[in-house]
């Protein structure tokens, strides 16, 4: 354990390691009739299941950020909370097929509006689930931990 630890610092000290890039993501939930529901997205190239999450925006704080997310991607809106209740890490495979590791910051949103046309609609997969079930479908481990503590 020590040496991993000392070995991942040495490669960050050395610049062979990047620190992961920026992002925001936008936990959704509502009040189904079983109790909290969760809002899941699948990814578009490896078709993970996800909750809506992008890059900051000028102008936009994360949490705006992240609303504005969950509008393109999931066609909600609702009540945003402005603290970030968590983050997650994952590998993100840009176009040119080089991953590079991305944080991103959750933000709560509490859903008031649900559209069925939005901008990503023809593109996206959304579901709502318990929060039990959105965390099996998650692959994310972070994640999955954030979902399992809702």
């Amino acid at each position: 354990m020590i040496a991993t630890v000392s070995r991942e610092i040495a490669n960050i000290v050395a610049g062979l390691v990047r620190p992961a890039f920026v992002q925001t993501a936008a936990l959704c939930t509502r009040d189904g009739p079983s109790g909290v529901e969760v809002l899941m997205i699948r990814t578009l190239t490896r078709k993970l299941w996800v909750i809506p999450k992008g890059w900051p925006m000028k102008g936009k704080t994360l949490a705006e950020a992240a609303a504005q997310e969950a509008w393109e991607e999931a066609g909600v809106r609702g009540r945003l909370e402005p603290d970030p209740i968590g983050a997650f890490t994952y590998t993100r495979i840009k176009k040119t097929g080089l991953p590079v590791q991305c944080r991103a910051q959750v933000f709560r949103l509490h859903t008031t509006e649900v559209a069925d046309v939005y901008p990503e609609c023809t593109i996206r997969t959304r579901v709502w689930l318990s929060p039990a079930k959105a965390a099996a479908r998650a692959s994310i481990p972070e994640l999955k931990a954030l979902l399992q503590r809702l």
